[in-house]
């Protein structure tokens, strides 16, 4: 069994879990209302915002033997660069104020509770746990993006009957992002270390937790729209 595969078989109950929450589901079949699909842009924009520094302090910690995922994390921050900017685009088109979800200045613009603890989760794991460990919130949000994304964006263009640029952050992370799984894949492939192996499992576990918390939250304050 590689690395990747005991990565998976490790986190199947809590990736089921995520998977399973009622706004995934609801959001895959394109179930949801306008104001439902903007806070989800909110709360991507105010984790998205923080791909590129999180992956820069990653391979700022990284000792000297990973040089080689080093290499590979600056490949990452090539094609993350700038994502943010089409989340707040999506949300102009939505007919939301994108200025005023990049200032956060009220609380339906800002970031939640549960988005700024998955954040400090993974800049913690990186400064002060292990910064393998932020290998974790990868598979957690490309995972979950490539499974439903591109299924979410169509059924949703449908159903709110919104223009196809409203939803280039979605489909951009959908089934169209597979390569990056399989980048991915033989990227933890290589890692030997069982402890980091250990850790990288860990905080999978967690991130699925703290990534369920984001659209708990959404759901508990727009659901019933």
């Amino acid at each position: 069994m590689t690395v990747y595969q005991k990565l998976l078989q490790a986190t199947e109950k809590e990736r089921n879990e995520l998977m399973s929450l009622p706004l995934i589901q609801q959001g895959g079949k394109g179930n949801i209302s306008l104001q439902t699909y903007i806070a989800f842009l909110t709360q991507a924009y105010h984790h998205v915002k923080h791909t590129t520094p999180l992956l820069m302090a990653c391979g700022g910690r990284l000792p000297g033997h990973y040089e080689w995922l080093r290499t590979a994390i600056g490949e990452y921050i090539e094609e993350e660069m700038g994502h943010q900017e089409w989340v707040l685009n999506d949300i102009a088109e939505c007919g939301g104020d994108k200025e005023a979800v990049r200032a956060s200045k009220t609380p339906e613009t800002s970031a939640s509770m549960a988005t700024e603890i998955m954040v400090a989760y993974a800049y913690d794991m990186i400064n002060r746990v292990n910064p393998i460990g932020f290998f974790g919130m990868v598979l957690v949000l490309e995972g979950t993006s490539t499974a439903v994304a591109t299924q979410a964006g169509e059924k949703l263009i449908e159903n709110l009957n919104l223009p196809k640029k409203a939803f280039s952050y979605l489909l951009s992370h959908g089934s169209l992002d597979i390569s990056h799984v399989s980048f991915y894949e033989s990227l933890v492939n290589q890692v030997t270390d069982e402890s980091d192996q250990a850790c990288l499992i860990h905080s999978a576990k967690i991130f699925y937790k703290l990534y369920g918390d984001i659209f708990r939250t959404i759901a508990a304050e727009h659901m019933q729209e």
